[in-house]
């Protein structure tokens, strides 16, 4: 069990106090506050974080299903538009003392998770009701004044963003120890769009709690907002799905071939570097990364022998070791989502001017993706330290890449990485049975041992 700093347990105790201090006046005898409308939007919002709690609903909605707080802020911005101040804050403490907690110590958890979002929803009520979000809603017969209702409903769910942001980037500097700037970074941008669109929702459901249909109307915002979280839960469950595969393969090539360790994350990192200096699409680098990263996946088939001699290949040998393209397309064909990065896998060796292998494809005949990873490959494996070569600094390795451009390399993709390295720098690796602490520079390396200086990179392909 994790142990809490003694700083967060007293940011944890001065939240629950403040939350504490908003929620009073609406506990008052002598308050006005509108207990069915509190009851049914607390409810409706402890009902909505349910599931992630009951492994039974869990198992009928589908074992993605996990729902977090958050997932239903459409409901407490509702109730920011609807009720007092002192009255929403209510609303947020059943379901945010209900919702899942995959970490320990839970009751901590839980018990700043409803403070933070009390504190936050009091805020932005206060912000709806400094615009007249009352009047702006209309009641009953009355019309929603739009577009003015959109003005006290985004400025409650920017104060709410804004509110939680600061909490959460307060409760990291404190539990974990962050430095306040690195505590708060990115954490608002990440939240604004969310909200945002939080708020929209909270905003419809308010005019439909407050017009002639009454509240069972505002129940019809929430069912595709369910629906959507329930797809993008989906969408994640696969893509850690596809990640644990992926990760499978490349330990097991890892641990085959000890002298490439960690080669084919490095591969697609560069990849990845050369994608986006090329301007390819979000989706197209994700695809590349895959690509890089199981580009020598066919080595699982290559003898162990062969993979870890520290001499030169006999040529029989090195028929053997140039099958693992084919042998690594034939284990992903099935894999639908690697996509493209399936012909890179297979094409990663051929060659601009036609001498590469398996197939001896020629300049564009050869697939994209595979003319990108074949430079990435090069790149690391030159500057990396392994038994049968000594790393190279990376200047030299660029200068190689240069120099093989148009007959080993496509020059686009060389171009890219130089461009990608001149932005983003690269951190040299240490791979095989070296530490970081033991390992030489790249600068004080002696020269390569081979004479021809187009050797590297067919060297580097070889063995890589």
């Amino acid at each position: 069990m994790k142990v809490i700093p003694r700083a967060a347990r007293v940011y944890i105790g001065c939240a629950l106090l403040g939350a504490g201090a908003c929620v009073l006046p609406a506990l008052h005898p002598g308050s006005s506050t509108p207990w069915v409308t509190v009851a049914l939007l607390a409810a409706l919002y402890a009902l909505c974080e349910l599931p992630a709690r009951c492994p039974l609903l869990r198992r009928a909605l589908g074992s993605s299903v996990s729902m977090g707080t958050g997932s239903f802020f459409p409901v407490l911005l509702a109730a920011a538009l609807l009720l007092p101040p002192s009255a929403a804050a209510l609303t947020a403490l059943p379901g945010s003392l209900l919702a899942r907690v995959d970490e320990p110590p839970a009751a901590p958890r839980r018990a700043w998770r409803a403070a933070a979002t009390a504190l936050a929803l009091w805020a932005a009520a206060h912000a709806a009701t400094a615009l007249n979000s009352a009047d702006a809603l209309g009641d009953g017969p009355d019309a929603p004044d739009f577009p003015h209702a959109l003005l006290p409903a985004g400025a409650a769910a920017l104060t709410f963003c804004l509110a939680l942001t600061a909490l959460d980037g307060g409760i990291r500097a404190t539990a974990d120890g962050l430095p306040p700037r690195a505590a708060w970074r990115g954490l608002l941008g990440r939240a604004l769009a969310p909200h945002t669109v939080h708020g929209l929702a909270g905003l419809m459901m308010a005019v439909l709690w407050r017009s002639t249909y009454g509240p069972v109307s505002a129940l019809f915002v929430l069912l595709p907002m369910y629906i959507s979280c329930w797809v993008f839960a989906q969408y994640h469950r696969e893509r850690a799905a596809h990640q644990a595969t992926i990760r499978a393969l490349v330990q097991a090539v890892d641990i085959k071939d000890r002298y490439t360790r960690g080669h084919s994350e490095r591969v697609g990192h560069a990849s990845v570097l050369i994608a986006r200096e090329l301007g390819m699409a979000d989706d197209r680098l994700d695809v590349v990364r895959f690509a890089g990263i199981l580009h020598d996946v066919g080595k699982l088939g290559v003898p162990t022998r062969v993979l870890r001699k520290d001499g030169p290949l006999t040529p029989e040998e090195r028929r053997i070791i140039e099958l693992h393209p084919e042998y690594g397309h034939e284990m992903v064909r099935g894999i639908g989502f690697l996509g493209e990065a399936r012909d890179a896998i297979l094409h990663h060796h051929e060659r601009m001017d036609g001498s590469g292998y398996p197939y001896g494809l020629h300049g564009e005949d050869i697939p994209e993706f595979a003319r990108v990873v074949a430079v990435a490959d090069a790149f690391d494996a030159m500057t990396s330290t392994r038994s049968y070569s000594r790393a190279r600094p990376v200047p030299t390795a660029v200068a190689e890449l240069e120099r093989c451009a148009g007959t080993h390399f496509d020059p686009r993709m060389v171009g890219a990485l130089v461009r990608a390295l001149e932005r983003h720098g690269w951190q040299p690796a240490v791979t095989a049975d070296e530490t970081a602490g033991t390992a030489p520079r790249p600068d004080q390396l002696p020269p390569p041992r081979e004479a021809d200086p187009a050797a590297p990179p067919a060297r580097s392909k070889e063995r890589a």
